[in-house]
C-alpha cells in the first residue's frame, strides 16, 4: 500500500535557502545610509547591499562585484536620482581605479564620515568618549602622495605589459596617463613609465615599481628575473631623463644603482632630515606628517628634564623631534634594521640624548632593563594591528601622559578599553586625514592618568 502524505513539508535547517546572486548581475537599488568604509547601503529582498559609489537618498544602479550570504558588494554604474551633495570626482578614473574610493564626497563630508567612524568605534568598544574632540587635522586634498606602488603585469595572451593601479576589488590593472593624489613631481615618470618598460627587450621580468619622493626623487624597479644589460641601460636612461634615482630589487633588499644613494625627507618646523631606503615605512603625505608630528608633541607637551619612551619608533620620525624637547628619548622598534637607520638618522641631525633599541614588542615591558627606571610620557605609533601587548603592561612603567597615534581605529579602540581599566583617561582625541580621497582613517589620542568617563 503507497504511503499517505502527511501534508508537511520538511526544510534543511535555516530555512530555504536563497539563491546567490550573481556577479555581474545589475540592480535598481535605493540608497538609505552610509557605511563607515564609505560605500552606501541598501537593503532588497532580505540581503544587505554595499555599493561604493553611492550616496544616502539616491536611486541607483550597481552591478554586484561580489556576494556571499546576506552580503551583496556592489558598484554604483548609473545614478537617477543625485542628492545634492554629490560632487563631480576629478580623477576620470574614479569608481575603477581601487586607490580612491570616496572622490564623490565634498572633502568636509569625508571628514565628518571618518569622524563618527572613529567616534562609534570608541563608543562600542570602549564605552568611553573623549573630554574634547579636537579639529580634523588635514591638508591638500590632492597632490599629496609622495610614494606610490604601480602594479606591472605581463599579458601572456596578447603579449602586452600592463601598467598602473590595480581595480577596485579585482586584481585588474588600470591604465593610468595621471593621478591626482600624487605629488606633482611624480606626475610626469607616471605618464611616462608604462612606454618606457614596454620597450624593454624583456618587459615580462619586471614585478612591479614604485615611485617615491623627498628631497630626491626615486624609482624602484622590482624584478623577477636578471635584467639583460641592454634593459638596464634603457631604465638608467629613463630615470636620468626623469631625473631620478634608480634603484633596484631582485631576491635580495632594494639596492641603489652605481653605488649609494641619498633618499628622504625633511621635518622643516624641526631643521631635521630623515633617510631612508625604499622598503622602509614613510607616511605617503608630506604636509599631514608635518602637522602630526607638531599635534603629537603639543599634547604630549614634554618638560626638559623628562624621560620619553617612544615604541615603533622606525626611522625616528617622532623621536628626533622628542629628543629636541625633553632630557632622554628611549626609542623601541622590533626590526633591527630600522633600530639602526634611526640611530643614523638621530647621529646625522646632531642628537645623542636618544637610545634606539630592538625589542620583542609581544613579551612584558617592565621586564626589560631599559624599561626599570620608568617614563615620565610615552609616544606609541604601532602598525594596524595595534599595541595591546604594549598597552597592557604601560601602567606598570610610571607613565602619567600617552599618545597614541593610530592607523586602525579598531585597534584603537580595542586598546583604548584596555587602557581605561589602567585607570587612564581618554583626553583628547582627533581624526587625521593622511588618505584624502578614501575612507582610510587615522586618528590620534591622549590619555593621562585617571579615570575615564563613560561615553554619553
Amino acid at each position: 500500500m503507497a504511503k499517505r502524505s502527511s501534508g508537511l513539508r520538511f526544510q534543511p535547517a535555516g530555512g530555504e535557502r536563497k539563491a546567490q546572486v550573481p556577479v555581474g548581475k545589475k540592480q535598481r537599488l535605493r540608497i538609505e545610509r552610509l557605511a563607515n568604509d564609505g560605500r552606501g547601503i541598501a537593503f532588497l529582498d532580505g540581503r544587505s547591499w554595499f555599493v561604493s559609489g553611492a550616496l544616502p537618498g539616491e536611486e541607483v544602479e550597481a552591478r554586484v562585484q561580489a556576494a556571499r550570504s546576506q552580503v551583496v558588494e556592489a558598484r554604483a554604474e548609473r545614478v537617477f536620482s543625485a542628492v545634492a551633495m554629490r560632487r563631480q570626482p576629478l580623477c576620470r578614473h574614479a569608481g575603477h581605479c581601487g586607490g580612491c574610493s570616496v572622490q564623490h564626497l565634498p572633502h568636509a563630508e569625508q571628514l565628518a564620515l571618518k569622524q563618527r567612524n572613529l567616534a562609534e568605534l570608541l563608543q562600542r568598544q570602549a564605552a568611553v568618549e573623549p573630554e574634547s574632540w579636537a579639529a580634523p587635522l588635514s591638508g591638500p586634498e590632492y597632490g599629496y602622495r609622495r610614494r606610490a606602488r604601480i602594479a606591472v603585469r605581463w599579458d601572456s595572451r596578447c603579449g602586452e605589459l600592463e601598467v598602473g593601479f590595480r581595480a577596485s576589488a579585482s586584481q585588474d590593472i588600470v591604465a593610468l596617463a595621471e593621478c591626482p593624489v600624487l605629488v606633482q613631481p611624480l606626475q610626469p615618470i607616471l605618464e611616462a613609465l608604462p612606454r618606457a618598460l614596454r620597450g624593454l627587450d624583456k618587459p615580462q621580468a619586471i614585478g612591479h615599481v614604485e615611485l617615491f619622493h623627498g628631497n630626491a626623487t626615486a624609482i624602484l624597479v622590482r624584478h623577477t628575473a636578471p635584467l639583460g644589460a641592454d634593459d638596464l641601460q634603457r631604465l638608467r636612461d629613463f630615470c636620468g631623463d626623469q631625473q631620478a634615482q634608480l634603484w633596484l630589487q631582485g631576491v635580495a633588499e632594494p639596492e641603489a644603482d652605481g653605488g649609494e644613494q641619498a633618499l628622504g625627507y625633511r621635518l622643516e618646523s624641526w631643521g631635521l632630515e630623515l633617510n631612508y631606503r625604499p622598503g622602509d615605512f614613510v607616511q605617503v603625505n608630506g604636509p599631514v606628517n608635518e602637522a602630526m608630528v607638531g599635534q603629537a608633541l603639543d599634547w604630549l607637551a614634554p618638560g626638559p628634564e623628562e624621560r620619553v619612551l617612544d615604541m615603533f619608533c622606525g626611522l625616528g620620525n617622532f623621536a628626533l623631534p622628542l629628543a629636541q624637547r625633553v632630557k632622554e628619548v628611549v626609542a623601541i622598534e622590533g626590526v633591527q634594521v630600522m633600530v639602526e637607520r634611526a640611530r643614523t638618522n638621530a647621529e646625522a641631525n646632531g642628537l645623542a640624548n636618544l637610545h634606539f633599541i630592538q625589542a620583542d614588542l609581544s613579551k612584558p615591558l617592565a621586564e626589560a632593563g631599559w624599561a626599570r627606571k620608568g617614563f615620565d610620557a610615552m609616544l606609541l605609533d604601532p602598525p594596524r594591528d595595534g599595541a595591546f601587548e604594549v598597552v597592557k603592561g604601560i601602567g606598570a612603567l610610571g607613565i602619567r601622559r600617552l599618545v597614541y597615534v593610530s592607523c586602525n581605529p579598531a585597534t584603537l579602540a580595542r586598546d583604548t578599553a584596555e587602557l581605561v581599566k589602567q585607570g587612564y583617561r581618554l583626553k583628547r582625541a582627533g581624526i587625521l586625514d593622511m588618505f584624502p580621497q578614501t575612507a582610510h582613517v587615522e586618528a590620534m589620542a591622549l590619555f593621562e592618568a585617571g579615570q575615564s568617563r563613560p561615553a554619553s
